[in-house]
């Protein structure tokens, strides 16, 4: 355990030092950090009650009077009582204070870009990966998710490859023959890709790969074919299963398919779910033993 705070803590410091906290003006200005939370807070709503303020930022109330009255000293804020309830403290920013804000936001901003410009772009989703893994552990309650549907980068289809044979192992019990099956589709599609007929997503759940899906060529020309259906334990119940068959089925009446099929197996409840709700319909059954277990193989069909 004290190996653990002690590498908390080393974070801590090299954070606070990339941001600036310790530098007597926060983004080259005349204000601490505190002054300038209670600034962000403010400018977030026309007015707000001291508590609620203190609440927000955990202030105790000493602190908080103290850091309100230099704030108001310098003609940033006002504070008055409430006119239904004299126990209740109001602020409001003054013009001054509001300038004040929008001159932090720009410069924060500014710095925040200056910090992300010296990553690669990979750099910056592995960064924004790891700030959202530390806001879900540590933060005070539920947020919303960002989702991207985007094409594949390098190291991608490896990263389907892996995934695929990784999940059906854990959840259904299935062999290396599945993760085999999977990398001769996702090679095929590499080698032979035709963009006016074929395209790939994958799917980003706050800048962390989350899922995947393909559409190729089917029986025949005015056929597509969904393959690969895609998505992370950890990132299910956001929506993305159906993101990804959404955008999917629409490149496919896009790029002049009339129809569009797939072919997954009974296990597989929650895909089949999906499916059934894009308006799929089961056309054909069989049983069959692959990836070394009894399985259903079925085959759904979608036309338009």
């Amino acid at each position: 355990m004290n190996d653990r705070v002690a590498r908390v803590r080393a974070f801590n410091r090299l954070y606070t030092g990339v941001i600036g906290a310790l530098d007597e003006g926060l983004v080259g200005t005349e204000y601490s950090l505190s002054e300038a939370r209670v600034l962000y807070e403010l400018e977030q709503q026309t007015v707000t009650e001291v508590t609620e303020l203190r609440r927000r930022l955990g202030m105790d109330a000493g602190y908080a009077s103290r850091l309100l009255g230099k704030l108001e000293a310098r003609g940033l804020l006002t504070r008055e009582r409430s006119g239904t309830d004299a126990r209740r403290q109001l602020i409001r920013l003054t013009k001054a204070g509001h300038a004040a804000q929008h001159s932090l936001e720009q410069r924060t901003n500014d710095q925040v870009g200056h910090l992300l410009n010296r990553f690669t772009d990979e750099e910056q989703h592995r960064l924004l990966g790891s700030m959202h893994a530390i806001t879900t552990l540590v933060g005070d309650g539920p947020r919303d998710a960002t989702i991207v549907l985007r094409p594949p980068r390098p190291g991608d289809f490896g990263w389907v490859v892996q995934r695929n044979g990784a999940i059906y192992t854990q959840e259904y019990g299935w062999d290396t023959t599945y993760e085999a099956l999977v990398a001769r589709i996702v090679a095929d599609y590499i080698e032979n890709h035709n963009p006016a007929r074929e395209a790939a997503w994958i799917a980003e759940l706050d800048g962390q790969r989350a899922g995947c899906v393909f559409c190729v060529r089917g029986s025949d020309e005015r056929t597509a074919k969904l393959r690969l259906l895609l998505v992370e334990p950890s990132a299910r119940g956001h929506g993305l299963g159906k993101r990804l068959v959404a955008e999917c089925v629409a490149f496919a009446k896009a790029h002049g398919y009339t129809a569009m099929e797939l072919w997954t197996n009974s296990v597989l409840t929650a895909a089949r779910a999906i499916y059934a709700k894009a308006g799929f319909e089961l056309v054909k059954s069989d049983p069959h033993h692959s990836f070394g277990v009894d399985l259903v193989g079925e085959t759904w069909r979608l036309d338009w």
